[in-house]
């Protein structure tokens, strides 16, 4: 009885378009946090009502970018291995 190698189902990975809005949103974040920490000044905290906005937004920007990591990881996506034609008749493999 020969059985026959099926093509198998696959995570999509880094091609995930969560890890990606993930990415630029925690090098924004990043970005954010360090002009907050480093580079503001009590002129510019004074003009945002006494709140030292980059640092906040940063910071914010890095958890979002957090949690979506965590998605991804929790719930990972699934490519399947096969695909149908338009027709709907004959399944195509991914690859042929």
């Amino acid at each position: 009885m020969a059985t026959e190698s099926q093509p198998r189902a696959h995570k999509a990975g880094a091609f995930d378009i969560r890890l990606i809005i993930a990415l630029l949103i925690g090098v924004y974040g990043v970005i954010l946090t360090v002009m907050g920490i480093g580079f503001t000044s009590d002129e510019e905290i004074n003009k945002a009502a006494g709140v030292n906005i980059n640092l906040w937004a940063g910071i914010g920007m890095l958890v979002v970018a957090a949690l979506f990591v965590t998605w991804a990881l929790v719930r990972p996506l699934v490519v399947p291995a096969e695909t149908t034609t338009e027709t709907g008749d004959t399944p195509a493999v991914a690859g042929e």
